[in-house]
């Protein structure tokens, strides 16, 4: 009950460390949520685009123009190499479509024309080089087929009138799974600051030297002491886990509630398990106080900069990445973009997951195990 107590009365003095690393996710993972609203819906776009014709406008030229034209927005511009160049330039037109002199007449006496192009080399202009090659490999189907011209137009058009109708059959609360994504994802950094920071300070404070003394020439069993320790820095990482847990709740909102709620907990709780572990590794290595912050900074900053928490993991190059396999970090932002995209859950779509948390439970021992031979030498040594 000692140890206890005096745990509560340091735990006490760092409080502010944790209400900081609290105000930092909520401030951070909320601001996040609200700036990446990633509904599922599909907005239609159409690119800027500028036509010179230099052939007449009649015929199968003049139906290309105005294909163009209820596909794309057309551009009036001077026919001016500057004022065109000008316009590329700054992103006023997308895509620049020449058409040549006699090319009408050239394409059906199957010479194959070609459009001289500029473009900006962006998605809009991908999207005007798809409409206008969807005109042109159909005008080519239909020329080899009959070369009358109105009966290539009429086929052409008639083509063109049929159109898919998409539907989204995904039942997935893709914009809230989003939001918990980016809230459990940055959780990452306050879980491991928080607990490394806090307990590496408990630590080093029972193991300053009066402390110590004072403890060993005491009545106090060592085990019983140890075990009391442990168990006073389990119930803090327990602690600042449910906290952050029930935040969750209150900033995600319903998602929490359902089967993927579940798996962003379990997930979290698996890696403050982890973070803990990893805690008593630098406590039992760390003995100066002033050198925590510097430890905190490089691991849960470190960590979280190159596993993914605080720039979406698909911006992240893959030799970061690769790097960050090192990290238990990784495996649990891993997970949390699994769960983000989990249509059906059953034992099938669950086995990745299984695999990240087993990995993540390998770190676990593998810290617990290098942290208790550290002990014992120390013990020894003293």
């Amino acid at each position: 009950m000692t140890v206890f107590n005096t745990f509560l009365k340091i735990l006490n003095k760092n409080k502010f460390i944790i209400i900081m690393y609290t105000v930092i996710l909520i401030t951070f993972a909320g601001f996040n949520m609200k700036t990446s609203d990633n509904r599922l819906s599909f907005v239609s776009s159409k690119p800027d685009v500028l036509v010179i014709n230099n052939d007449e406008n009649i015929g199968l030229t003049k139906d290309l123009i105005e294909y163009i034209n209820k596909n794309t927005n057309i551009i009036d511009i001077e026919d001016k190499k500057d004022n065109i160049n000008d316009a590329l330039f700054y992103r006023e037109v997308n895509y620049i479509i020449y058409i040549p002199k006699n090319y009408r007449k050239d394409f059906l006496n199957g010479l194959n024309p070609k459009l001289k192009i500029k473009t900006t080399g962006d998605y809009q202009a991908s999207l005007a080089e798809i409409i206008l090659s969807r005109y042109i490999k159909l005008a080519n189907i239909y020329l080899n087929i009959n070369n009358n011209e109105d009966e290539i137009i009429k086929n052409i058009n008639e083509t063109l009138k049929s159109k898919t109708n998409i539907s989204v059959t995904s039942k997935l609360d893709t914009n809230n799974l989003s939001k918990a994504t980016y809230y459990y994802n940055f959780a990452n950094y306050s879980i491991l600051a928080g607990c490394v920071y806090v307990i590496c300070l408990i630590l080093s404070s029972f193991r300053e030297e009066k402390i110590r003394k004072r403890t060993v020439i005491s009545s106090t069993n060592m085990r019983k002491y140890n075990r009391c320790l442990m168990l006073s820095n389990s119930l803090l990482a327990i602690f600042l886990w449910l906290f952050y847990v029930l935040l969750s709740f209150i900033i995600v909102g319903n998602i929490m509630f359902s089967i993927h709620g579940l798996l962003y907990i379990i997930n979290s709780f698996i890696f403050t398990i982890c973070a803990l572990s990893l805690a008593f590794l630098i406590g039992n290595i760390i003995t100066n106080k002033n050198a925590i912050n510097g430890i905190v900074n490089v691991v849960s900053l470190g960590s979280s900069f190159l596993c993914g928490a605080f720039v979406p993991i698909e911006y992240i190059p893959n030799s970061v990445l690769l790097i960050a396999h090192i990290f238990p970090s990784y495996w649990y932002i891993q997970n949390n973009e699994i769960i983000k995209t989990l249509e059906v859950v059953n034992i099938d779509t669950l086995k990745v997951i299984f695999i990240n948390i087993s990995v993540i439970i390998g770190f676990m021992m593998l810290f617990t195990i290098i942290s208790n031979i550290i002990s014992k030498r120390k013990t020894k040594t003293k």
